[in-house]
């Protein structure tokens, strides 16, 4: 009897920037008989859209959402059953600062091999575009809303950032992203960088790198859509 598979499945970022899927996807998706997915909708369009003659009805599928630990025992079954499991997130790559992990530390927990597909992360693109150091860099995800909380987090992230000469990365709610911007006008020092990259992967695609003396005389207005935020040194 086979073992079971997992395939890590990328979703494109944005929406017209689907090109950056490579076209082998397809394979993987129409190999799957069990899909595991952070929201129906998405994943069945974007799937789709990578090959129109996906039949949707022919597999079985589950919403990851924000339960992911519930999914546990379906999972598990598949996995005993030798199903060939599909995992995607809304965008991306499954895993990355998006729903997958459980799950795949789960198949690692029972020896089932689990393979990453080639796809776009934002995170990685910001990192590439931005001119920072690539070498040693983290991910801090979301910053506090709270104005003197996000102050505190903000300059420690760059006291980090300084002793450690590293890059770090976080994201905001798109509507909050020029409240985290300005947040970080006023509480960076000067000659900290600060990238901004925007619609990353989309033909509005919008990716810039300046110090803070320089972005406050640019008088920037960030657009109110998905957006990565990184600090270190040019």
């Amino acid at each position: 009897m086979s073992k079971a598979t997992v395939i890590l499945i990328p979703i494109g970022i944005a929406e017209d920037g689907y090109d950056s899927l490579p076209a082998y996807i397809s394979e993987y998706i129409n190999s799957c008989d069990i899909f595991f997915v952070e929201n129906l909708r998405t994943a069945r369009r974007a799937f789709k859209k990578l090959d129109r003659h996906f039949d949707i009805d022919a597999k079985e599928w589950h919403e990851i959402d924000k339960n992911e630990a519930a999914l546990i025992p379906v999972f598990t079954k598949a996995m005993d059953a030798s199903k060939t499991i599909g995992i995607s997130s809304e965008s991306g790559c499954p895993g990355i600062a998006d729903p997958g992990q459980i799950l795949v530390g789960l198949a690692q927990k029972n020896n089932i091999p689990v393979k990453p597909l080639v796809g776009p992360s934002s995170i990685l693109l910001t990192l590439m575009a931005s001119g920072l150091n690539g070498q040693s860099f983290s991910f801090n995800g979301y910053l506090p809303i709270h104005e003197a909380d996000r102050a505190k987090k903000i300059k420690l992230l760059e006291a980090k950032s300084i002793k450690e000469n590293s890059t770090q990365l976080f994201i905001e709610t798109p509507y909050r992203n020029n409240q985290l911007f300005q947040s970080l006008l006023k509480n960076l020092g000067e000659n900290t960088a600060v990238c901004i990259a925007s619609q990353v992967t989309s033909k509005e695609e919008w990716i810039k790198t300046k110090t803070v003396m320089d972005w406050k005389k640019s008088n920037a207005d960030i657009p109110k859509q998905p957006t990565l935020f990184a600090i270190g040194s040019l």
